[in-house]
């Protein structure tokens, strides 16, 4: 697996099958990009993003190129932390090992390039096959929000991660 710089005009059409349903797409950025997802939607928040938090859009691919991955990656360099939000994974590679093998090549970028001590990221306490992706690759629950998102009838608690340079 590689990473690569997300590119909007070839790697939009990705994105937009992964996060394809209410649910998924609720999980994956709460409420904060419009559904159904837009490009034009998707690349503004990208560029907003990286002027407020420094944020950098990547891709995660296979040996060969093809897509399987994605998430937004940023530094507080004030904190020496890193954050990875957005993280999806093609749904038809879930639960076979990609998603931790990109979590983990995430957190190598994050601490052997970008130089931060730790790295965080939130994830819904409901989203348990995510939670334990995350857990196999070494990051602990280090904060629970309760109520944080409402999705129709239901409180989401969100639980912030967290991963400290070895």
């Amino acid at each position: 697996m590689r990473l690569r710089p997300y590119f909007g005009k070839l790697d939009y059409k990705y994105v937009e099958q992964w996060v394809n349903d209410e649910r998924t797409h609720a999980l994956w950025c709460a409420g904060l990009l419009p559904r159904p997802l837009t490009e034009e939607a998707m690349e503004a928040f990208l560029e907003k993003d990286g002027k407020e938090w420094d944020g950098f859009a990547y891709m995660a691919t296979e040996d060969d190129g093809k897509p399987v991955g994605f998430f937004i990656y940023s530094v507080n360099a004030e904190e020496n932390s890193g954050f990875l939000k957005f993280i999806v994974l093609n749904r038809e590679l879930r639960g076979k090992g990609y998603g931790v093998q990109m979590i983990k090549l995430a957190l190598k970028y994050a601490f052997d390039i970008t130089g931060v001590k730790s790295v965080q990221l939130n994830v819904f306490q409901g989203n348990r096959a995510a939670m334990r992706c995350y857990e196999k690759a070494g990051l602990t629950v280090r904060r629970i929000d309760e109520n944080a998102y409402q999705y129709g009838d239901e409180q989401w608690t969100r639980c912030n991660m967290v991963i400290e340079r070895q």
